[in-house]
């Protein structure tokens, strides 16, 4: 801006001059006219004044261009100025884009604030989470692991009581209750007498044989042998025990007077296959039952060998 009105300022002064020169050089031509009119010029005074013409001409030819530049520059400094113009509004646009734009950033920064708040609470509670949920999976191993052993030892006890179910249900089952008569008091006789209880209540496994009184082991084990005595008569009372053929049990009472009277017995014996259990009435001994089951012959199977 200041180049251009600089040069507009010195074209102003050429202009000046030019019209000064133009002027002076009109007058000299009039009086030029008038001498050489009145008296004539010799060669080199002619000389002067073609030179003089000359340079006149050139010089309004010069002013002629230097005023067409400066309303070239007049009107290119119009030009500037209404762009200049232009530049001044499109910078205030900017200004007024810019302060609307710094408003947003601050909106902006303040919603980044207050999000980042929430962010870091976000991360605070996530970071809880990821403790519970870390803590959660610690016990759920746990508990997995528990539960596996539980599985392992319920698996175990299962497989145990599937052994124990297989080995009861193949282990033979023997149980008898037997009384002995329903005529009353038998005895006292001269010799011994196998008693052969012959009111079976229960039999399981059929070891024993009411037909001949005796008790035989179906399998080698571990047997539980109960009996009852019971006696009505003055006197004595009392079962031998035999194992096989051989007596392992004497029992005996004296009663001094009539009326009922009652002993119990039992024993556990260790048989093998085959072996047989009776009882045996002494001689001169009496027991007693009737219809009530006074007397009474029993065992069970406890366990297999």
């Amino acid at each position: 801006m200041r180049v251009v009105v600089g040069l507009l300022l010195l074209l102003l002064a050429l202009c000046g001059s030019g019209a000064q020169g133009e002027g002076g050089g009109l007058g000299q031509v009039g009086e030029i006219s008038q001498f050489q009119e009145t008296a004539p010029r010799d060669a080199a005074e002619e000389s002067t004044k073609q030179t003089t013409e000359q340079t006149t001409t050139d010089i309004w030819a010069e002013v002629r261009a230097l005023r067409d530049m400066v309303v070239e520059l007049k009107v290119e400094l119009r030009n500037t100025e209404a762009r200049v113009k232009d530049s001044e509004s499109q910078v205030n646009d900017l200004k007024a884009e810019l302060m609307v734009t710094k408003v947003h950033v601050e909106l902006l920064q303040r919603e980044n604030s207050v999000q980042a708040t929430d962010l870091l609470s976000l991360g605070t509670r996530l970071t809880a989470t990821e403790s519970k949920t870390s803590d959660l999976e610690k016990e759920n191993a746990d508990l997995q692991t528990r539960l596996s052993s539980s599985e392992s030892e319920l698996l175990l006890s299962k497989s145990r009581i599937d052994q124990l179910e297989r080995e009861n249900t193949e282990r033979p089952k023997v149980a008898f209750y037997t009384a002995l008569t329903d005529a009353g008091p038998l005895g006292p006789y001269n010799t011994d007498i196998t008693l052969k209880y012959s009111k079976v209540f229960t039999n399981i496994g059929n070891a024993y044989n009411p037909a001949t009184g005796f008790f035989t082991a179906p399998v080698k084990g571990v047997y539980y042998l109960q009996f009852i005595v019971c006696g009505n008569l003055r006197g004595l009372m009392g079962v031998y025990v035999y194992k096989n053929n051989q007596r392992i049990m004497y029992t005996a009472e004296w009663k001094e007077e009539e009326g009922l009277e009652y002993f119990t017995k039992s024993v556990v014996l260790e048989l093998m296959a085959g072996d047989e259990i009776h009882l045996v009435l002494p001689s001169g001994y009496s027991v007693y039952d009737d219809a009530n089951n006074h007397s009474t012959f029993s065992g069970s199977l406890l366990f297999t060998l």
